[in-house]
């Protein structure tokens, strides 16, 4: 659900009347909304799903200033005509995957704004199927800074790695699951087929969700509907909720983000003219310190770790340490910028 203070948040204003905040990697302005844009909407639709999600709002002029005009009566009653059923149908035509979005009107002192927020994409990438406008078939948009263009190499694999890391949890987890029951008394489930293997065996290793989700049907309760599709419950179904720890080896840090704050800046500095102030700018505005394809926090013990996993709180003192293609990343923003 989109609330009003975070949309009021992004739309505050200056002492000198200008917006306090600038098209980032979470956020993007127009000026008016037109169902003849709908391509290149989609395409930043996609663009923030491939990343970390973000805030499309309508009713901002961008260029020369930032400046709040609101919705002409023109954009309102299109955007007020939107049908969500519509646009996902349209979404679900055009990329492979799954983009989800919600959209509201908001009346801020007086204006009208439309406002769509895209949530970051559970399983990445993004991928478009078909030509249609600026959106080309084969290709993958990313945010980058107050831009969405094609994604380049290092974000790429990024996203290609997360998806190989969250397989291998999955199977780290089912693997614990079937240690914790034996091997012997493991079985499979072809979902597929509607066979299960594994002898006769009676215990059954299923995800805790999964099992929820299955209609059983327990012989002798009630006869089900002639070609109805139908597991036969011999003996109880429990889901196994206690696994196994699985002993992880601790990542080395510093081999993956090698750079502290100060060598962060001296390397981009040495490879572009960009003072102190607009990196550590660019570092809060697009949230890099969150994002662990670039950055994370350099906890100093145990403790300090579990507040932020806990309360998501940063504990005074914390550094961030970042990896080598941080500098890229903000030189390509900066150039972005200008």
């Amino acid at each position: 659900m989109i609330k009003k203070e975070d949309v009021e948040r992004l739309l505050s204003l200056r002492v000198d009347g200008n917006l306090y905040h600038r098209e980032s990697q979470t956020l993007e302005f127009k000026e008016a909304f037109n169902f003849a844009g709908l391509a290149e909407y989609f395409r930043d639709f996609s663009a923030f799903a491939n990343n970390k999600g973000g805030w499309l709002i309508f009713g901002v002029k961008d260029k020369p200033k930032r400046e709040l005009i609101g919705l002409s009566a023109k954009s309102y009653d299109q955007i007020d005509k939107l049908d969500p059923e519509k646009i996902s149908g349209f979404l679900l035509d055009l990329f492979a995957g799954n983009i989800q979005w919600e959209h509201e009107v908001f009346s801020i002192n007086g204006q009208y704004f439309g406002v769509f927020y895209i949530q970051e994409a559970k399983i990445k990438p993004i991928i478009c199927k078909k030509d249609e406008g600026d959106i080309k078939n084969g290709e993958i948009y990313f945010r980058y800074g107050g831009r969405t263009q094609k994604i380049q190499y290092p974000e790429f694999e990024a996203i290609i790695n997360h998806r190989i890391e969250r397989q291998n949890q999955q199977w780290i987890d089912l693997v614990s699951k079937i240690g914790k029951s034996g091997p012997q008394n493991a079985a499979i489930l072809d979902l597929d087929k509607g066979a299960i293997s594994k002898n006769d065996s009676q215990i059954l290793v299923v995800d805790d969700e999964l099992v929820r989700s299955i209609n059983w049907i327990k012989e002798g309760t009630f006869s089900e509907k002639e070609g109805a599709p139908t597991l036969k419950l011999i003996g109880e179904v429990q889901p196994i909720n206690t696994v196994e720890v699985v002993k992880k080896e601790r990542v080395n840090r510093l081999k993956e983000y090698p750079l502290s704050a100060i060598e962060l800046a001296d390397k981009i500095k040495a490879k572009a003219s960009i003072n102190k102030n607009d990196i550590w700018r660019i570092i809060n505005e697009n949230h890099i310190k969150d994002n662990t394809d670039y950055s994370i926090y350099n906890f100093r013990n145990k403790s300090q770790e579990e507040l932020y996993e806990q309360k998501g709180e940063i504990p005074k003192g914390v550094p961030s340490i970042y990896k080598e293609t941080t500098v890229d990343y903000i030189i390509k923003i900066y150039n972005n910028e200008h």
